[in-house]
């Protein structure tokens, strides 16, 4: 792989770190773990896991590009870039298609708006609130002693009828969620009640920015097949996906390794 351009993404974010690497303008090995109280060494770990599942050494990446909150963190990069960007970047290059991308990631959601060009042209964040995220759910999720894993499964089980909550506020809404357990609500209804109110909530940060199709959602909640599916019922569409060997959780890794690549072609009149 010596004549290969190999060129890597690493994004620290509030509840997972990614690493990803883009050979020869295709993707190439990536990595999904934990993000920690050590970003610096997370960061490191990823590289190096990444770099080993290639086969290759540091010296053979040409250029790498940070995202995330812990951007700043990756002390090896040579430049770093909002993970708003990046995740447009990498959702747009594989699924070209792609015009608005719902990223729901652990600690916010952002909807961020592609041109016909594949260019961001707008976002809309909701950084300011908890509620509508992966922590949300995860959150929810324990206090009523199911895994976050079991929400779509549970979403999937018996008749559709999802319950009314009537809080979006995490302290409010686990006690509304308990309630409902003991007052012998089915489970099921109660989940696809929880993944209606994020839903709700989702479609009106793609409604201020305006739905255009196609629509992708990435992040780790893109794998809860629940919230996707109700995500679909409130904006009336079908989301499009990813290929079955694409995690939706490593985008903004994905981009930052583009962006990367088109740098350094850049830098060198490539």
């Amino acid at each position: 792989m010596s004549n290969s351009l190999v060129t890597a993404g690493i994004d620290i974010g509030s509840t997972t770190s990614k690493a990803a690497l883009w050979i020869d303008e295709q993707l190439g090995p990536y990595v999904i773990g934990p993000s920690t109280t050590n970003p610096r060494g997370t960061a490191r770990e990823c590289y190096e896991k990444v770099l080993e599942l290639a086969g290759l050494q540091a010296t053979d990446v040409a250029y790498i590009f940070g995202t995330g909150y812990g951007r700043a963190k990756v002390s090896f990069a040579d430049e770093n870039i909002s993970e708003i960007s990046a995740h447009g970047k990498g959702a747009r290059f594989l699924l070209p298609s792609a015009r608005t991308i719902i990223d729901i990631g652990g600690q916010d959601t952002k909807v961020i708006s592609l041109d016909a060009h594949g260019e961001m042209i707008d976002f809309v964040t909701n950084d300011k609130c908890a509620a509508g995220t992966g922590r949300f759910l995860d959150f929810i999720a324990r206090s009523v002693g199911i895994d976050v894993k079991d929400l779509a499964g549970l979403h999937a089980s018996g008749s559709y009828q999802p319950v009314t909550l009537s809080s979006m506020c995490s302290v409010f809404i686990e006690s509304e969620v308990i309630n409902l357990v003991n007052d012998e609500v089915p489970l099921n209804s109660i989940i696809q009640g929880l993944h209606q109110a994020v839903a709700t909530r989702v479609a009106a940060l793609v409604k201020r920015i305006g739905l255009v199709q196609d629509v992708v959602v990435t992040g780790g909640v893109a794998k809860n097949a629940g919230m996707v599916d109700e995500l679909e019922r409130k904006l009336a569409i079908k989301v499009k996906t990813f290929p079955d060997d694409i995690d939706p959780q490593i985008m903004g890794a994905v981009g930052a390794a583009i962006i990367a690549m088109q740098r350094y072609l850049k830098q060198n009149n490539k």
